[in-house]
């Protein structure tokens, strides 16, 4: 049974009928955008922009003071249509899909002005004393965003926030396996007061996103998997736009010897199974020094016996349905695949006998290694894969040796330590005893190594991104060309002379750069 199933209509666009992760009972009909749509919103889009780009920062951080507001006051709404369509713990729902945002909000509406001001660099050198270098960030235009299905509202409200502060305009287009939870920021921004074509969110599956990428857009960012990330890539390299590109993990956590080891199972726990484990930065691979190995593996099993899963639970649900049969197939697959291949399965393994819906058990296994596709791919499901290691050094070549780098986590008492730990794993961010908590820190930019991601998004870096940083060089004086025609030997010679005396001769070269 499919999250969503074509349906006939008499129309020339794709119908979809939804159904529910957590009873399988239909929820609702989907029509896909198709090209003339995107085309339609890519024109209205483009000319929205022009008066958008020319309002003060001021003016556009009243708009996101007012959406934070609204968030805030609809945060029952929001919570129920995630959880109508994601079958999601309802506290995920609350930290991810409305606390966060409204964290990001509040930042960028105070700090994008900031960041996105002109600004004047110094000139190094001798053209210093002739030349002013200003700094100026011109929007793009109109931005295509693309954003997956397990954080559906916050990971289109984030980055629309940020492209609409740096002056663009945005086209974009959430899951087809939740549409409305995506299709939630067009109303609260409308709603807060954004003018008409500054945020269109469409509703279409994987076509109306090929349509937006090909539509003439000025840049794309895109959240999703690998594969589909390469073709948004090669798409974007074609027709020479900038993309960011942010494609999953396979998250590594090292528990070294002198950990807390209480607090690394909790952190073990929410790092894998938060969101139903539906988490780019989620944990995937745990790899614990042999000195605490079994004490850490009884307390992870001992606070595994708690978990409550199920909508019956409501607030008090641990873990949530997985939100999309697709998914389910693949984390059935890896862990049968790993139970083949010698791996012991100490709790879970299946899915919950006792619900109806796309329920997967919290799993915990150990002996495992990266024969198994649960070590070396993406998961992406309730799932604690714990391996036993010689050392930190072990630990730290196992938490390499992935194709993926998003994020990961360290776990010590000695922050020194855990800090050149983290500093030496190869992934975009890490945490030192903490889950990955980056994505939640606006100030941090947030991207992927190898196989996770092109770019980076978040923070002053990621507002940046969405602009042109456009150098414009001022002659100080308005005097003559120094290095007017007609050219000469002598002129020649006098350069070279000054070279010399710049660099070779004395100092002062050095001291004025």
């Amino acid at each position: 049974m499919s999250i969503f199933e074509p349906i006939e209509s008499t129309d020339s666009r794709r119908h979809l009928q939804l159904k529910s992760p957590v009873t399988l009972e239909p929820i609702g009909e989907l029509v896909c955008a198709n090209t003339e749509d995107v085309a339609a919103a890519i024109a209205r889009a483009r000319t929205a922009q022009l008066s958008w780009a020319k309002t003060s920062f001021a003016e556009r951080a009243e708009v996101l003071e007012r959406a934070l507001k609204i968030v805030i006051a609809r945060q029952d709404d929001i919570i129920e249509t995630v959880v109508r369509e994601t079958g999601k713990a309802r506290t995920d729902a609350m930290s991810m899909e409305v606390f966060s945002v409204a964290d990001q909000l509040c930042y960028y509406a105070k700090n994008a002005g900031k960041f996105l001001k002109p600004r004047k660099r110094k000139v190094h050198g001798l053209l210093g004393l002739m030349k002013q270098l200003r700094i100026v960030y011109k929007p793009l235009g109109v931005v295509g965003l693309i954003t997956p299905w397990n954080g559906p509202f916050v990971l289109l409200m984030n980055q629309a926030a940020q492209a609409i502060m740096a002056g663009n305009a945005v086209v974009a287009k959430g899951s087809e396996v939740t549409p409305y939870s995506a299709k939630l920021a067009e109303d609260i921004f409308r709603e807060a007061g954004l003018p008409e074509g500054v945020l269109q969110v469409l509703l279409g599956d994987g076509e109306t996103g090929a349509a937006i990428v090909e539509g003439g857009v000025d840049k794309v960012s895109f959240t999703g998997s690998v594969a589909t990330g390469r073709k948004v890539a090669e798409a974007c390299a074609r027709q020479l736009i900038p993309v960011t590109l942010e494609l999953g993990g396979n998250d590594a956590m090292i528990v070294c010897a002198d950990a807390d080891l209480d607090r690394a199972a909790d952190g073990a726990w929410v790092g894998s199974c938060m969101n139903t484990g539906h988490y780019c930065c989620g944990t995937e691979r745990i790899y614990v020094v042999r000195e605490v190995y079994d004490e850490f593996l009884q307390k992870v099993l001992e606070k595994g016996k708690a978990l409550r899963q199920g909508s019956q639970h409501g607030w008090d649900e641990d873990i949530g349905a997985v939100f999309w049969d697709r998914q389910m197939a693949i984390i059935e697959a890896h862990v049968e695949d790993a139970r083949a291949k010698g791996a012991t399965i100490h709790m879970g393994g299946r899915r919950n006998p006792d619900l109806p819906g796309l329920y997967y058990e919290p799993t915990v296994i150990t002996d495992v290694d990266n024969s198994m596709d649960i070590m070396v791919l993406e998961t992406f499901g309730p799932i604690l894969c714990i391996q036993k290691v010689d050392s930190e050094e072990q630990a730290l070549r196992l938490a390499n040796d992935s194709e993926f780098g998003l994020n990961g986590n360290v776990w010590t008492q000695d922050k020194e330590k855990g800090y050149n730990l983290a500093a030496a794993i190869d992934t975009g961010s890490c945490s030192v005893n903490d889950m990955a908590v980056s994505y939640g820190i606006p100030a941090a930019p947030f991207g992927g190594r190898k196989s996770s991601g092109v770019g980076q998004v978040n923070g002053k870096k990621g507002l940046r991104g969405y602009c042109h940083e456009m150098p414009i060089v001022i002659d100080r004086f308005g005097g003559k060309l120094q290095n007017a025609y007609p050219y000469s030997a002598e002129s020649a010679e006098g350069m070279k002379k000054l070279m010399n005396f710049l660099w070779v001769k004395t100092p002062l070269g050095k001291w004025l750069s």
